[in-house]
Parts: C-alpha cells; sequence; structure tokens
C-alpha cells in the first residue's frame, strides 16, 4: 500500500518552514493535506500553491494550545475528507537563553506550544486512527536538542524531550494496531522559527527584555533546507522509522552521549 496516495495528512504548523515542506512533499505523493496554523494567511499561501498543483487541501486556523481548537480541526477534516491517515504534530517554537535567565512567561510559552500541541494532537487523532483500524502514521517533532541537553537551549530541550520520550512511548502501544510513530530531530534548519516565535507569542507571555539568542558558537551542525528535512519524513514514514535524524554529525554527539553513560556502569564508578 502507498503510504501517501489519497491518504489524509494533517500537518499542524503547515503554513511554513518544515511543515510547509513535508505538506509539499506529501502532496508530491498525492496525499490530501490538512494545513492547520496559527497564522491563516500563512497557511493559505501554502495551500494556493499546492491547490495549483492539483492537490487538494484545507486550511484550519488552529491554535495547539487550545485542546478544543484542536478537536475542531480534526472534525473539520473529518468533514471534508472522511478521516485522517497521517498525523504531523510539527507545530513549535523556540525559546532561548540561560535557565537561570529564564522568566515564567518563557517556561509557559515553550510548554504550551511545544508539549501540550503535541499532546493535544495525540489526545485528538489517536482515538480517531484506532477506530478507523486503518493504520497509519505519527510524526512527532522534536529537536536534535531533545536528545541531547544544550547549553542556552534548556528551556527548549526540557520540552523537545518530553516529544521524544512520549513518542518513544506511543510508538510501543500503538506498533500492534498498525500505526506508526516517528520522532523528528532535526538539528539546525534554514526556518524562520526565531522570529515566529516572537510575533506568534502570546500578550500575556511576552517579556519586557529582548530576547536571548545563543551565540553562534553554541550551535554546531551546518543548516540545511526544509525540503531536505521533508524528504527524510517521507522515508521515515514508509520505513515506519522511530527516529527521524537530518544531519550526519548527530551520530558521533549521540554515540559520545552513549559512551558517557555507559561510563557509569564501570566497576571503578559502580
Amino acid at each position: 500500500m502507498d503510504e501517501f496516495r489519497d491518504r489524509v495528512a494533517v500537518i499542524t504548523g503547515g503554513g511554513g518552514g518544515i511543515g510547509a515542506a513535508m505538506a509539499r512533499a506529501f502532496a508530491a505523493r498525492k496525499a490530501r493535506i490538512v494545513l492547520a496554523d496559527l497564522d491563516e494567511a500563512a497557511a493559505k499561501r501554502v495551500a494556493d500553491e499546492l491547490s495549483g498543483a492539483g492537490a487538494q487541501v484545507l486550511v484550519v486556523q488552529t491554535d495547539v494550545t487550545d485542546l478544543k481548537s484542536v478537536q475542531a480541526m480534526g472534525d473539520a477534516t473529518e468533514r471534508r475528507f472522511g478521516g485522517v491517515h497521517i498525523v504531523c504534530n510539527n507545530a513549535g517554537v523556540g525559546v532561548f537563553g540561560e535557565i537561570a535567565r529564564a522568566t515564567h512567561a518563557d517556561w509557559q510559552y515553550a510548554m504550551n506550544v511545544n508539549v501540550w500541541g503535541v499532546v493535544h494532537g495525540i489526545e485528538t487523532f489517536v482515538p480517531r486512527l484506532l477506530a478507523a483500524g486503518n493504520g497509519g502514521h505519527i510524526v512527532n517533532t522534536a529537536s536534535m536538542a531533545g536528545c541531547i541537553g544544550m547549553r542556552w537551549l534548556g528551556i527548549y530541550s526540557a520540552t523537545k524531550f518530553a516529544v521524544v520520550g512520549l513518542s518513544e512511548a506511543l510508538n510501543r502501544e500503538l506498533k500492534d494496531n498498525g500505526i506508526g510513530v516517528s520522532v523528528l530531530c532535526p538539528m539546525i534548519v534554514d526556518t524562520n522559527i526565531n522570529e515566529n516565535s516572537e510575533r506568534n507569542r502570546p500578550a500575556a507571555l511576552r517579556n519586557r527584555e529582548a530576547v536571548e539568542l545563543p551565540p553562534a558558537s553554541a550551535m554546531s551542525g551546518g543548516t540545511i533546507p526544509a525540503e531536505e528535512v521533508a524528504r527524510r519524513v517521507v522515508r521515515g514514514i514508509e520505513r515506519k522509522d522511530l527516529y527521524i535524524f537530518t544531519h550526519p554529525e548527530q551520530r558521533e554527539i549521540l554515540r559520545r552521549r552513549a559512551e558517557r553513560q555507559d561510563r557509569n556502569f564501570e566497576p571503578d564508578r559502580w
């Protein structure tokens, strides 16, 4: 069975960046697309592009921090397309800076979008996928910062570690039902996450001080286009990979982390 042809794919944060790139990649494989985004105008621009190329696209303005909003998007998807097969809980924000200088608003904003946004997608769509009994696939967007804690990315890492752990557990729960789960863990991708994160931050959770961005030296790895990430997502869905990585540099970083953990079991330490 083709994983994409005539299947329905929901993508949160579909108005730009990785979400829009996934929409293009899925549509090229003849999937029907639901673009869910807080920025309805951005999602409509992507939808116009895809529709012009012959894709069937539904745009639903969605606030992933609000369960009722996500559920309403799920209902609209079923009314339009009859069901869903691929769910990409992709919407996310970047909150940067050192933990000691973070505000409570920073924590709230990051958790609301990066953790609760994924949880709301799971709450909304997992019961529908199970009830339909047609298999399917869930892709949760995390980050390499969800695999290893990084200075200047403490809050962001905390939210993305949560997504990685949630995805690992969900994969174990759903595999016997023919539903795949992948966690996307990219390094640096050419998107506007910094600008979009601050522009979309609710007024009640804004800080008075300027955003504290990490120095360039704090970020390792090259920058890749969102289209390359989407290509890897397509492959990950087809192969039912649990982890989707994007940069070859990640292998060595993960190996060193595993070695640091393993050394704690050596006799002189144990």
